[in-house]
């Protein structure tokens, strides 16, 4: 455990702010899942690490809450998922019409609400042994100038002018993240997601139960969703960015559609996601990022929790690594290792969903029929959700169903 101390650290305007200053050997900015599960991950190997986040916690974050196989195998040890619901049953339609349900005796996944499921992972972050800070805002950070003190350490910069030293910073603040700006993300999709909580009586959520609504929307690439929690309904539509008026009334057509018109949404938020271009960089010196600040997700469905999850454990994982990296060379080294990582498993998976996400696009028909009228697809789409298979090992393993997406790719 790193227990060294810098000479001096100072303020942006370069005066004094303490002699003696701690020099973590980790700093996690971001507290949402990805954040945390790199904290956890740095903080078990008993690395002094400091979670910062902005807000308050808990916090409403816009998510569905959908809880599949690899994000439940991807919890920290020890997390218990506040379910609020478990998921048997999914109603197809095709932007109102041919609604179908497929029906599974096994769960499906599972539902949540962000608050409760972002707290018991900065929880999980804390027992490991990492400080957590709130209300917090990261303005930069700098890796050469008057504020680093040697080429070993990274300066964190905070609103108002304090800097925090660290060997090793992770980006987990989000889709608009200022880490993945220094380190040069570069996104080339970028959706609009539109939802709102509604609470409903209790005939309504019981009607609701256990099943949940996925309707391929009117726009290119878009579809919507109802996700039951209790006497909540989640309710929301995505597609891409630049359709924001006709995003909206997407929205509140599907709400219509579905009879909820007279009751009043408890949030209503919206949220942009970003996936990352295949060249995007993930690390810069001894910076990396994950989650939605690497813009990591899959670029079909925009399932980001998962690879929240994921991301953030491979990158709290080599921060440690970067952090005792005695030189450049060697932080170079793990932060390419970190990049091969993320690329050769995440990135094999984005590049299958990117292709879905075109084939969806041009023909969401098809797609609505293949999965309510062929049962392989439906059974392929249970073992995606529960974790038993990827979408990428699906076309690895299948040569029909890789034929067949090679065959939808070059349809006009």
């Amino acid at each position: 455990m790193s227990s060294e101390n810098t000479p001096r650290a100072t303020d942006a305007s370069g005066s004094d702010e303490w002699e003696a200053a701690p020099v973590w050997d980790v700093v996690v900015v971001g507290a949402g899942p990805a954040g945390a599960s790199a904290a956890h991950a740095a903080a078990v190997t008993g690395r002094r690490v400091l979670l910062l986040e902005k807000a308050e916690l808990p916090r409403y974050k816009t998510c569905g809450g959908g809880i599949i196989g690899p994000s439940r195998d991807a919890l920290p040890p020890g997390v218990e998922l506040p379910l609020q619901d478990r998921v048997h049953a999914v109603t197809f339609s095709l932007d109102g019409r041919f609604a179908r349900t497929r029906r599974s005796r096994r769960m499906l996944f599972g539902l949540v609400n962000r608050p409760e499921f972002d707290q018991a992972l900065v929880e999980a972050a804390q027992k490991a042994g990492a400080e957590l800070r709130t209300g917090v805002t990261v303005t930069r950070v700098e890796q050469h100038g008057p504020a680093v003190p040697d080429r070993r350490t990274v300066a964190v910069v905070l609103s108002g002018g304090e800097t925090v030293l660290a060997r090793a910073v992770v980006g987990a603040d989000g889709s608009a993240s200022r880490i993945g700006g220094h380190v040069g993300v570069k996104m080339d999709q970028v959706d609009l997601g539109l939802e709102a909580e509604i609470p409903v009586p209790a005939t309504v959520a019981e009607d609701w139960a256990g099943r949940v609504l996925i309707d391929w929307g009117p726009l290119p690439g878009s579809y919507g969703w109802v996700f039951p929690k209790g006497d909540t309904l989640t309710v929301g539509v995505i597609s891409a960015r630049g359709e924001g008026a006709a995003t909206k009334r997407y929205l509140e057509d599907f709400i219509a559609r579905l009879g909820l018109a007279g009751f009043e949404p408890e949030v209503s938020s919206g949220h942009l996601t970003r996936c990352r271009a295949d060249d995007s960089p993930l690390t810069r010196g001894r910076v990396l990022v994950c989650g939605d600040a690497a813009g990591l997700l899959e670029p079909w469905t925009r399932e980001g929790i998962s690879y929240a999850l994921r991301s953030g454990r491979l990158a709290g994982e080599w921060a440690v690594r970067i952090a005792e990296a005695a030189d450049a060379v060697d932080a170079r080294r793990q932060a390419l290792n970190y990049a091969f990582a993320i690329k050769s498993g995440l990135g094999v998976e984005m590049g299958v969903g990117r292709r879905m996400h075109q084939v969806f696009s041009r023909r969401p028909g098809l797609l609505h029929a293949t999965l309510t009228g062929f049962r392989p697809a439906w059974n392929t789409f249970a073992g995606i959700t529960r974790g038993s298979t990827t979408l990428a090992e699906m076309i690895r393993t299948h040569p029909l169903a890789r034929r067949a997406l090679t065959a939808l790719d070059r349809t006009p």
